[in-house]
């Protein structure tokens, strides 16, 4: 039997979003993943490397997948609930991690990393980047591209301005200014489907920047409309784009 709309907005309200980790929506939510692999690509450069940084950990996902760590391995993290998954996950492997705030600055000396990588990050620092890297280091990164689950934004926002912070080009814009070159940036457009309202209100409750300030409270009148529309219509799609950039310190 089907669950009703209050019934499925309490399970979702109700269940953790720390870490990322997004198991909870297997069977309710899909989201095709980018052609070239990310953690394989991580676990290739992590098992060549002396010294390695990765930048906005959250739960220490993919470092906790990589069967070969450098012998120096640390991590940092911003999120308190996230600290303290990544710490359990990852302190075992004699990875350390490093609380970070708001402040534009890497808590580490000059030079020292062969190796930055970082999945998804919030913001990309890059002239700490290549502050904290060493002549020939690399920085290697998957991030979101531009536009991403705008159909969901819009649902709840309205239309949106044309532009993005996070586009690929900018990117290589910024990187080289802080001194990299940049050999590889690659973008790729990808279909996102929501069964039901409960994968939605979860989604929308861990990336917070897909909704700035959603709470179910302020939007449940979108999410009954919503929530109808799937039940009459079938899944909500939408669409992701990610981008793959790899940026070299000169040596």
């Amino acid at each position: 039997m089907a669950r009703t709309f209050e019934e499925l907005v309490a399970e979702a309200e109700s269940v953790s979003v720390d870490g990322w980790d997004f198991s909870w929506l297997d069977g309710r939510a899909t989201e095709e993943r980018p052609s070239w692999g990310y953690s394989r690509l991580v676990a290739e450069r992590m098992a060549r490397a002396s010294a390695a940084l990765d930048v906005e950990t959250g739960g220490g996902e993919v470092l906790a997948g990589v069967p070969r760590l450098a012998p120096l391995t640390v991590a940092t993290e911003s999120w308190p609930p996230n600290v303290a998954l990544a710490t359990e996950r990852l302190r075992p492997r004699g990875v350390a991690v490093v609380t970070t705030g708001d402040e534009r600055r890497l808590p580490f000396g000059d030079g020292v990393f062969d190796l930055v990588t970082s999945r998804h990050p919030v913001t990309t620092w890059w002239e700490e980047i290549s502050r904290v890297l060493q002549p020939g280091g690399t920085y290697f990164s998957q991030q979101v591209g531009p536009r991403t689950a705008m159909e969901l934004t819009e649902f709840f926002m309205g239309p949106q301005p044309a532009g993005s912070g996070r586009d690929p080009e900018k990117a290589r814009a910024v990187a080289e200014a802080a001194g990299l070159e940049v050999r590889d940036l690659r973008l790729e457009s990808l279909r996102m489907v929501f069964h039901d309202i409960g994968a939605v209100i979860y989604y929308l409750r861990k990336v917070i920047w897909i909704v700035p300030g959603f709470t179910v409270d302020h939007y449940r009148t979108e999410l009954k409309a919503l929530h109808d529309r799937i039940q009459a219509d079938g899944p909500f799609l939408a669409h992701t784009t990610r981008f793959l950039v790899e940026a070299r310190k000169p040596a």
